[in-house]
């Protein structure tokens, strides 16, 4: 039977009468400074607003616009558009995370739930098997909000969303519902960048951190390297970065440098300048902040089809990763991340 939104959003309605855990609980417990702290979907729903929110959300089932491709497919209705998405969260894994940032992985982990499929899909995807051929199980929201739960109760110090972008209407609800069970770490919308800013727009008041990559600062860059083209991506991104500047602003961190709120950018140097790195750090230090925490990645590698393409049939060079940086600090950026730094020192000592 075709589930109508009427009938969806009638399962999603949850008692407003929950508790919050006692915020003179254990800090080592929490995993952040809870004292004054609060995230920021909680402050959302004392204003009566979260579930207005989650109704807006599952409207873009019906006709699915949740990114730039609009394919306007009826999810509620299994049908599937170019992420093959259907109205079920598809989740690959949870658990804690030791690879990102450092301000998010602290002593005890970030607490990562990785989404299957992907609405842009690199040639040269490192997760392929998740992102591409959508590996993993498909689950309730009651489900993923347990997830979350579980993540806080093993000691995670955030909720990691990766990839969240096509499945965003079950993480407003699922959020909610772990909210009134107790959930009260800092939510992070970990994206590839492929956004459209109307939709950055609703998480508004209920993402703390986010984590976006800027990929390509050229659209032709973006459509050779990307399955079916998104020729629009660089346009695309940067109005969705900007929006989430707007939200959280600069990273914030407890006393003990743990990631509470504000905005992390990310960008891979790829082979021969692909990326457009010289031209991204200086978006970054004209368009949002020179205080803005910037992750310059080395880790590229020639993952599932990019050894079809000869401009990016190899790992970067040294003196790639090097120019990049330095085009970072002639920019003038101030907070690049440490991992980033230290790679730079590796090469230069390797270089002599």
């Amino acid at each position: 039977m075709t589930m109508t939104r009427r009938n969806f959003l009638q399962g999603l309605c949850i008692s407003s009468g929950s508790v919050f855990l006692n915020a003179c609980e254990s800090r080592e417990a929490v995993g952040t400074d809870s004292g004054a702290w609060r995230p920021a979907y909680a402050k959302l729903e004392e204003e009566g607003r979260f579930q207005e929110r989650i109704e807006q959300a599952y409207h873009f089932f019906e006709r699915c616009e949740l990114c730039p491709r609009q394919c306007r497919v009826d999810r509620l209705g299994d049908q599937r558009g170019f992420c093959r998405a259907s109205a079920r969260a598809v989740v690959y894994s949870h658990h804690p995370h030791y690879g990102e940032e450092l301000p998010l992985v602290g002593r005890r982990g970030s607490g990562t739930i990785f989404f299957s499929h992907c609405n842009l899909r690199c040639v040269f995807c490192q997760n392929w098997p998740i992102a591409h051929e959508g590996r993993g199980r498909e689950i309730s929201d009651d489900a993923l909000a347990e997830m979350m739960l579980d993540l806080q109760r093993i000691g995670c110090h955030n909720i990691n969303l990766v990839t969240p972008t096509h499945f965003m209407p079950n993480i407003l609800n699922a959020t909610r519902k772990a909210l009134h069970q107790g959930l009260r770490l800092p939510l992070c919308y970990n994206t590839g960048g492929y956004e459209r800013v109307e939709i950055i727009r609703l998480l508004d008041g209920i993402v703390d951190i986010y984590l976006p990559d800027l990929k390509y600062m050229n659209g032709a860059e973006a459509d050779r390297y990307t399955v079916r083209g998104a020729l629009d991506y660089p346009p695309r991104a940067q109005e969705a970065i900007i929006e989430m500047y707007r939200q959280v602003g600069n990273l914030v961190t407890d006393e003990h440098g743990i990631a509470l709120r504000g905005l992390m950018v990310r960008h891979l140097v790829m082979p021969n300048r692909i990326a457009g790195t010289q031209e991204f750090v200086r978006w970054v230090a004209e368009n949002l902040s020179k205080q803005t925490y910037v992750n310059i990645m080395s880790q590229y590698r020639v993952e599932h089809r990019a050894f079809e393409h000869p401009r990016i049939a190899r790992a970067i060079a040294p003196a790639e990763y090097l120019e990049a940086m330095q085009w970072a600090e002639e920019a003038g950026l101030t907070h690049l991340d440490e991992r980033s730094l230290s790679q730079r020192a590796l090469f230069l000592r390797r270089a002599g």
